[in-house]
C-alpha cells in the first residue's frame, strides 16, 4: 500500500497540464470607510457557489473554471452589490467596496448556505463544531473548550498537564479518537496534547460521538475529537499571546503564516511554552494525614508540593498551496518537550516526592492534497508523519511523605522509609523509546453528482524498547522490545438525493492488527524470556443519513457495528501514566446507535434560536477499561491496568439550545444524561453503573458584548459559564466515603478588544466560589485562579 500511494503521488505531479484550467478567486471587502465587512455572503450565480467574508473582511473561492461571472455581495450592514469579474488566471485578486446601510433583510438564498460548521453538523453524523474565536484571546484551554461541549467530559486528574482521558457519552480511553489535522495524537508523543495547543492555533473542533466519517476511520468505537489547526493562507499574519496567572502559571504562543500570492509559497511556524508550579490547595474528602501514632485525619487542608510541570513545542511547515500541481502540499516538523513531576498515583492516598517524567518528541511530517487528480472528480488525500518518542520515568526517594510536604515519622521522630525503596514500588529509571509511523491517506470519485466512492486506509506502527536503568542486566544492553502495528481500510459510498435533501454514508471496515514484544524478568538470578505474538483481522460497517425536511430542520441517524484493538500503552503499559501491562488484552466490540435533529437557526426579528438533540445506544463486547478497585478496605490504587469487560451497556440522551440576541447576547444550554451499565452476567454488580465515570452532566454559558466602551470602535466582552457533574462511585461497592460529590463550577471573564483588533487584553476566574471540584478516582482540581491575557496581531506584512 505504501509504494501504491508513493506511485499515486508521483503520477499527479507529471500530469498537471491535463486538467481543466482552473483559478482562485480571493480578496477582501471593505465598506467605504475602509473597515472589514465581516460574515457577508458572496454569491457565484451561475455557479451556484456560496462564501462568507471572514473577521477581517476575506473571502475566497478556488477551483473556478476561466470565464466571466456575476458576483454578488450581499449582509445586513451593507447595500446589495453586483460586480461582473474575469477569471482568466489562476490567481485573481478582487477587493470590493461596499455601501453601508441600515436595518434590512437578507434575500432568502443567502440565509441557506452553509457555513463549513454547518455542513458537517448536518452530514448525517452525531457531530458538534466547537468554533475557537472567542477563546483565542481568553486564558482557556482547548480542553475547557471540549468539556463545556454537549456529551463530552474532560476527565483530568488534577492541574494543569495531568493526565487527561475523553469520556464521549460513556465511552472513555482509547476507545474515543484524538486526532490533529486525521492523525492520531500520540504520533506526537504526550507532551504535546491538548491541555498545551492553545486555541488560537486552531481553525475548529470536530467532536464525533459513535459513528465517524471516512476520513476519521480507524479502530475507535467512542467516537473522535479531530483538531483542525489553522491554516492561515488568506492573509499573511503574526499573532502571539502572554498569559499569567494563579500557581505561578505561565503561558505563551505565537504563529505567523506567510504565502507568496505569486508562485503560491507556504509557510507557516506556531510555538508555545507552558509551566506552572499547580501548588493549589486541597481540602477535600481524599486528602489526609497520617500522624506518627497512625491517627488518619481527612480533609486536611494543605498545598500540593511537588507538582510542576513545563512544555515547550514548536511546529513548523513549508511548501506550496493553491498551485497547479497541489492544493496543498506541505512538508512539516514538529518537536515538544515537557517535564512532569507526579504528585501521587492513580489516587490522592499516597503523596510523592522525587517520581518524574521527561519526554521529547521529534515529528516528521507531509501534507498532501490534490482535488480533480488526473481527471475531473478524483481526489486525493495524504498525511504522513513519522516520530522519535522518548520518555524517561524516574523514581528513586527511599521516603514516605505526608501531604503537608515533609517526610512522615515515627513516634521516635526517625524517618520512615517505603515499603520498596522507592515512591511506586522498587527504584528505577524507565528509559523508553517509540519510533511511530503514522499514515492516514484518501482516494476519492464523483462517479455522478451527488454520488461519491472512497478508499481510506489508516497505518499506525510503533517499535517500542524498554529499559530499567537501575536494573543490573538491562543496564548492560538487554532490552524489552515491542512492535506493534494496526491497519484499518475502509470503503465509502456517498449519496445526495432528492434534491439534496437526503444525504446518505454507507461503508464497511477491515480491521487488522499485529502485536509482537520480548520481554525479560530476573527471578533468584536467573534471567527468563517471554514472548507474546499475536495477529487479529475483524470487520465492521455501518450507515449514517441525514434528512432536510427544511433548510432548518434535519433528522440525523447512524449505526454501526465497530471494532477497536487494545492499544500498545494498554498492552505494554505506560510508567509515566502509572499503567501497568496486559499482554491478555482482547479487542472491544461495540454496535452504535444514533438518532437526532438539529432545529434551526431560527430568526424572530432579532432573537435566534437552535436546538440540537441524540438519543444514543453503545452495546459493548470486551470493553477496554481501567480497573476499579473492589475492596473497600484497599483505597490506595498507586497503578492501574486495563482489563476486558466482557459486556457493557450504555443508553442516554443529549440535548444543547442556543439564544442569540441582536447579536450581542449569546447563551447556551446543554446536557448528557446516560446509564453507563455493567452487563457481565453473574458478576454481584450486574446492571449497575460502571465507577469511576461521571453519567450526568450540564454546562450553561452566558456571552454578552458591548460595543465603544471607553473608545470608538472598540469591543467589550462578558462571559460567565456553569459547569454540573452529578455525583458517581469512584470503586465498585456501594460507600458514602467514596462516592465522587456533586459538583458545581462556575467561572467569569472579560476581554477587551481595542479600535484597531491588533491588541487584546483579557481577564479570567475560574471556580469563583472556590468549589470542590473532583475528578478520576477522586482527584481534587484547582480552586479559584485567576489569569490576565495580552494578545497582539499582526494581520498583514
Amino acid at each position: 500500500m505504501k509504494y501504491r500511494l508513493l506511485f499515486i503521488i508521483l503520477i499527479s505531479t507529471g500530469c498537471l497540464f491535463a486538467q481543466e484550467q482552473t483559478g482562485k478567486i480571493f480578496g477582501k471587502i471593505i465598506t467605504s470607510s475602509k473597515e472589514p465587512v465581516i460574515g457577508a455572503t458572496v454569491f457565484i450565480k451561475s455557479l451556484n457557489k456560496y462564501g462568507m467574508t471572514n473577521e477581517k473582511g476575506f473571502y475566497q473561492f478556488t477551483k473556478i473554471p476561466y470565464g466571466k461571472y456575476i458576483l454578488e455581495i450581499n449582509s445586513l450592514e451593507i447595500e446589495l452589490k453586483t460586480i461582473e469579474i474575469n477569471v482568466d488566471a489562476f490567481e485573481n485578486n478582487i477587493d470590493i467596496t461596499v455601501s453601508e446601510i441600515g436595518n434590512r433583510s437578507l434575500k432568502e438564498v443567502h440565509v441557506v448556505g452553509m457555513t463549513e460548521k454547518r455542513k458537517i453538523e448536518t452530514s448525517g453524523f452525531a457531530v458538534n463544531v466547537v468554533n475557537t474565536k472567542e477563546a483565542a484571546s481568553r486564558n482557556i484551554q482547548t480542553n475547557e473548550l471540549l468539556d463545556r461541549t454537549v456529551g463530552v467530559r474532560v476527565r483530568q486528574s488534577g492541574g494543569l498537564g495531568s493526565q487527561v482521558e475523553y469520556n464521549l457519552n460513556g465511552m472513555t480511553g482509547r476507545a474515543v479518537g484524538i486526532f490533529i489535522d486525521g492523525l492520531e495524537i500520540s504520533t506526537y508523543g504526550s507532551s504535546f496534547n491538548l491541555n498545551n495547543i492553545p486555541p488560537a492555533l486552531i481553525e475548529r473542533i470536530e467532536v464525533y460521538k459513535g459513528v465517524l466519517p471516512a476520513h476519521l476511520s480507524g479502530d475507535l468505537l467512542g467516537g473522535a475529537i479531530n483538531i483542525v489547526l489553522k491554516e492561515g493562507t488568506a492573509a499573511n499574519n503574526i499573532s502571539t499571546s502572554v498569559s499569567y496567572g494563579s500557581f505561578n502559571t505561565l503561558q505563551t504562543d505565537l504563529s505567523a503564516n506567510y504565502r507568496n500570492a505569486k508562485n503560491g509559497f507556504t509557510t507557516r511556524l506556531s510555538g508555545f511554552y507552558t509551566s506552572t508550579d499547580n501548588n493549589y490547595e486541597q481540602w477535600g474528602r481524599f486528602s489526609k494525614f497520617i500522624a506518627p501514632d497512625g491517627r488518619v485525619t481527612r480533609n486536611f487542608r494543605t498545598k500540593r508540593f511537588f507538582d510542576a510541570y513545563e512544555t515547550t513545542g514548536i511546529r513548523a511547515e513549508a511548501g506550496y498551496s493553491n498551485v497547479k500541481w497541489a492544493d496543498v502540499f506541505l512538508l512539516g516538523y514538529n518537536f515538544s518537550d515537557a517535564y512532569k513531576e507526579i504528585q501521587h498515583g492513580q489516587t490522592m492516598g499516597t503523596p510523592y516526592m522525587g517520581r518524574t517524567s521527561k519526554t521529547q518528541a521529534h515529528v516528521l511530517g507531509l501534507n498532501y492534497k490534490k482535488r480533480d487528480l488526473l481527471i475531473k472528480g478524483l481526489d486525493f488525500n495524504l498525511n504522513a508523519a513519522h516520530s522519535l518518542r522518548s520518555t524517561l520515568v524516574q523514581d528513586t526517594v527511599p521516603w514516605a511523605y505526608n501531604w503537608d510536604g515533609n517526610i512522615r515519622t515515627d513516634l521516635n521522630g526517625n524517618p520512615i522509609r517505603t515499603l520498596e525503596g522507592a515512591q511506586q514500588g522498587a527504584p528505577m529509571i524507565d528509559d523508553i523509546t517509540r519510533k511511530i509511523t503514522n499514515i492516514r491517506s484518501n482516494l476519492s470519485y464523483d462517479i455522478a453528482t451527488g454520488h461519491k466512492v472512497s478508499i481510506n486506509e489508516v497505518f499506525y506502527g510503533v517499535d517500542r524498547q524498554d529499559k530499567n536503568l537501575l536494573n543490573p542486566i538491562t543496564a548492560n544492553g538487554i532490552r524489552s522490545f515491542a512492535d506493534f502495528s494496526k491497519n484499518v481500510i475502509s470503503f465509502n459510498y456517498e449519496a445526495e438525493t432528492f434534491e439534496n435533501k437526503l444525504t446518505t454514508n454507507l461503508f464497511t471496515k477491515i480491521y487488522q492488527q499485529s502485536v509482537g514484544s520480548t520481554s525479560y524478568k530476573v527471578n533468584a538470578g536467573v534471567l527468563t524470556q517471554e514472548v507474546l505474538k499475536d495477529n487479529r483481522i475483524e470487520n465492521g460497517y455501518g450507515l449514517a443519513v441525514s434528512y432536510k425536511i427544511s433548510p432548518k430542520v434535519n433528522l440525523i441517524t447512524s449505526a454501526e457495528k465497530a471494532v477497536r484493538m487494545p492499544d500498545d500503552d494498554e498492552i505494554f503499559g505506560s510508567p509515566e501514566r502509572n499503567v501497568i501491562s496486559n499482554r491478555s488484552l482482547k479487542p472491544e466490540m461495540s454496535d452504535n446507535y444514533n438518532i437526532g435533529f438539529r432545529l434551526g437557526t431560527f430568526d424572530f426579528d432579532k432573537h435566534k434560536i437552535s436546538f440540537y438533540s441524540n438519543v444514543f445506544g453503545r452495546n459493548i463486547k470486551n470493553r477496554i477499561m481501567p480497573q476499579a478497585n473492589e475492596l473497600l478496605n484497599n483505597q490506595e490504587i498507586e497503578e492501574t491496568q486495563f482489563i476486558n469487560i466482557s459486556s457493557a451497556q450504555s443508553i442516554g440522551v443529549e440535548g444543547e439550545l442556543s439564544y442569540i440576541y441582536n447579536k450581542k447576547l449569546t447563551m447556551m444550554f446543554n446536557f448528557s444524561k446516560f446509564n453507563s451499565l455493567l452487563k457481565q452476567k453473574g458478576s454481584k454488580y450486574y446492571n449497575t453503573q460502571l465507577p469511576n465515570e461521571p453519567f450526568f452532566t450540564m454546562n450553561a454559558n452566558v456571552h454578552y458584548r458591548i460595543d465603544n466602551v471607553l473608545q470608538k470602535k472598540s469591543e467589550l466582552n462578558l462571559f460567565y459559564t456553569f459547569g454540573y457533574v452529578g455525583s458517581f462511585k469512584t470503586v465498585w461497592p456501594e460507600s458514602e466515603n467514596f462516592i465522587t460529590p456533586t459538583q458545581y463550577a462556575q467561572n467569569i471573564g472579560t476581554s477587551y478588544s481595542f479600535p484597531n483588533r491588533k491588541i487584546i487584553a483579557s481577564l479570567d476566574i475560574k471556580n469563583i466560589l472556590n468549589a470542590e471540584i473532583y475528578d478520576n478516582f477522586g482527584v481534587q482540581k484547582p480552586g479559584r485562579a485567576i489569569y490576565l491575557k495580552l494578545n497582539y496581531i499582526i494581520n498583514k506584512f
